[in-house]
């Protein structure tokens, strides 16, 4: 299994537009690699390609990527897995709007509230549109098999009413049918629980939510689960030194995103990476 991240920031990506902090303004500068929106991409075979998530930067992302460069008659991304509804994950459906048969996985209440931008994409394209947590999970072509598992979470601002729904926000478990490698993806974590810990302790690997370093950095607490701290993600982790372990989603103002910071070389000497837009492993 090969993995890309295509993108390892938190929405608006680094640096965001309207922002000069300092960690946006070192971005512009220089001084700091800049970021997009966190999305990534999965592959059994080297052909088929999925997309995890599609962020707004989904051109830009792919164009940056060689692995995912379309070939004559043939275009390598063949879907996408949706892990939640939040803006920055699915407003890059619109980008691949013009390739017919692209099938994405999406819970029933994510499905639902994409209802209008399905209309609308039906329009340029025939588009298959499935429920990620059909029993027994789904096969996906290139050989990997896949589950989805709701976590805590809530709907974006966007939807209607926000109905309650413990299905709002999943983690995926990508397994590889020929290699048994198996990947976590999660980037939208608002708590841990003893369910996340099982899930990661059948990984080789798990890309996580990294979007706040510490809780001073909440804007809304309970959205997302903080790195440090008794209770962050952090010291989970530790819990699972088996796994390679990976932070995305980092907001603008998490002290990760500079290299030489504290909490870069904190995170590094508890085995955890933080790794730039573009990165590629293998499992």
């Amino acid at each position: 299994m090969r993995v890309v991240l295509l993108g390892t920031a938190a929405g608006g990506g680094l640096p965001r537009w309207h922002c000069a902090c300092v960690r946006c303004a070192a971005a512009r500068e220089g001084k700091l690699p800049a970021r997009g929106p966190e999305c990534a991409a999965v592959t059994g075979n080297s052909r088929d390609w999925w997309l995890l998530n599609t962020s707004p930067d989904i051109r830009a992302q792919l164009t940056a990527a060689p692995a995912l460069w379309p070939r004559p008659r043939h275009a390598p991304v063949r879907g996408v897995l949706l892990t939640d509804p939040e803006a920055d994950h699915v407003a890059g459906l619109a980008v691949l709007r013009e390739t017919a048969g692209l099938k994405t996985y999406a819970t029933p209440p994510v499905l639902t509230a994409l209802t209008p931008a399905r209309v609308a994409l039906h329009r340029h394209a025939p588009w298959e549109w499935a429920d990620s947590l059909a029993e027994g999970g789904f096969v996906l072509a290139g050989g990997l098999v896949v589950t989805a598992h709701p976590l805590a979470g809530e709907p974006p601002a966007y939807v209607p009413a926000r109905p309650s729904d413990d299905r709002w926000v999943t983690a995926y478990r990508i397994e590889d049918l020929a290699t048994g490698g198996v990947l976590v993806y999660a980037p939208r974590v608002s708590a841990w629980t003893p369910a996340l810990d099982d899930l990661i302790e059948t990984a080789d690997c798990v890309v996580l939510d990294g979007t706040h370093f510490d809780t001073n950095e909440v804007a809304r607490a309970g959205r997302h689960l903080p790195v440090s701290g008794v209770v962050g993600s952090l010291a989970a982790l530790a819990r699972h030194p088996h796994a390679r372990r990976i932070y995305t989603h980092l907001a603008d103002t998490n002290p990760l995103l500079d290299p030489a910071s504290a909490a870069c070389a904190r995170v590094a000497e508890a085995g955890v990476e933080v790794l730039p837009d573009g990165a590629e492993f293998v499992l």
